[in-house]
């Protein structure tokens, strides 16, 4: 800019009127402040193009965080585990009650009065032991009648026999005839004949007059006696009550009813264990000695009996115990029960194929183990089974499976932790810890 251009604007040079050089000075310091002034705007741009910079940087990376999270929480992770072979057969539990294996009521075959009986309640009889023994006044007398009349006809036969020999001494002589010796001869048969019967009356009579003592058929217990002194029996076990009941308490029975379901798994042979419940912490082992092989019509299940020892008594006959059975195990695989889906085309599971594909498969159920349930039909071994799969879970549907859930270790107690604050309590009250 020239000196006019300057004095038109009324602009004066700086070295103008200066003949000591400050004006250079001057101008020195003006250049330096537009340098620092340039800079600053540099600095100011460089500050504001890293801010814009760090902006943008950060809504992309907040843009892949969200993008990533939506993708994250859009996958449906599941639980999965694998059908299992059962290696040991389940345990049937049953109510039963304790039999004798003989238990039988005693009656009297002959009718009189009671005159005495020798055994009680829970007296331990053997075989043949005299039980009771009756007053029989009517079979006494019938008996000795049949004596009586039996040596009656036994002299009618020796008569008859002896008149036989006669006519057949005169028929040789000629004296009578054939017809009448025959008829001699058939007297004498009748009296034989009569004879004979006579003598079975007397046995018939002997016989029931033995039954005036009572007798135990077989070794057992006396669980029950019915009768006293002088009571008027009867005879028979129709119309006469019983005079004792007898049982025979080892071994014991069991009569258990197994459900259809689990008929096929029950063998004669199998070992059992009884327990009841007054008795804790005690088994008894036993054996299954037969079954009814057949299905009750009425109730669906089938008879089996159990025989059970009792050499030390201590099962009582009567009592209600438990039968556990154990049956043979399954070929079948097994699931539990929460990986089932009930559907209106039936039960169903849903399986996950190695890219996370969901399948839903029809599956038959067998027995019900109640934490599982038995598959006869449908899955194989390898099949990856969802566990409590939900209710909108459809065909194709893509899943993450879960990693599997580990426990934290536990932290081992310090023992200097708990001795720490008791010497902390020692120094606060001046004493040193011991």
């Amino acid at each position: 800019m020239s000196e006019q251009r300057h004095a038109a604007l009324g602009i004066h040079p700086i070295d103008a009127g200066d003949p000591d050089g400050n004006g250079h000075v001057e101008r020195m310091k003006r250049r330096q402040i537009i340098r620092r002034t340039r800079i600053l705007g540099v600095i100011v741009l460089i500050l504001l193009a890293l801010g814009a910079a760090r902006t943008v940087i950060s809504r992309i990376a907040n843009n892949r965080s969200l993008e990533a999270g939506t993708t994250e929480r859009a996958k449906q992770y599941v639980n999965t585990t694998l059908p299992t072979a059962r290696s040991a057969g389940q345990t049937l539990a049953l109510p039963g009650t304790l039999q004798g294996f003989v238990q039988s009521p005693i009656s009297a075959r002959a009718s009189g009065y009671l005159k005495r009986w020798t055994k009680d309640i829970g007296a331990h009889v053997e075989k043949g032991e005299l039980l009771a023994e009756l007053e029989t006044p009517e079979i006494d007398q019938q008996l000795s009648q049949a004596i009586a009349a039996r040596q009656q006809t036994a002299s009618s036969l020796g008569l008859a026999q002896s008149t036989v020999a006669r006519w057949e001494a005169l028929r040789k002589k000629d004296v009578v005839s054939q017809q009448e010796l025959d008829e001699r001869r058939s007297g004498s048969d009748q009296a034989r004949a009569n004879l004979a019967a006579a003598d079975a009356n007397v046995q018939r009579l002997k016989q029931l007059e033995g039954f005036k003592r009572v007798v135990a058929p077989f070794a057992g217990v006396i669980t029950r006696r019915n009768v006293d002194v002088g009571d008027l029996i009867d005879a028979g076990s129709g119309t006469g009550r019983a005079l004792f009941t007898l049982a025979q308490t080892d071994p014991l029975r069991v009569y258990v009813n197994v459900p259809q379901s689990y008929a096929q798994l029950v063998k004669a042979g199998q070992p059992v264990t009884v327990t009841q419940s007054e008795l804790r912490g005690q088994s008894f082992s036993g054996q299954i000695a037969r079954t009814s092989a057949s299905i009750d019509a009425s109730t669906r299940t089938m008879q089996v009996e159990v025989s059970l020892p009792n050499k030390e008594g201590v099962l009582l006959p009567g009592a209600y115990v438990q039968v556990q059975l154990p049956l043979v195990a399954s070929t079948s695989l097994s699931v539990p029960a929460n990986a089932l889906l009930f559907r209106k085309d039936g039960t169903l599971v849903a399986t996950v194929d190695p890219q996370g594909k969901v399948h839903l498969q029809t599956v038959s159920l067998g027995r019900n183990y109640g934490e599982s349930v038995e598959v006869l039909e449908g899955l194989k071994p390898t099949d990856r089974l969802v566990l409590n799969p939900s209710d909108s879970m459809a065909e194709g549907d893509t899943v993450a499976i879960a990693p599997p859930k580990t426990a934290a270790p536990a932290t081992p107690a310090d023992p200097g932790a708990a001795i720490a604050p008791a010497a902390a309590a020692a120094n606060t009250s001046g004493k040193a810890p011991s």
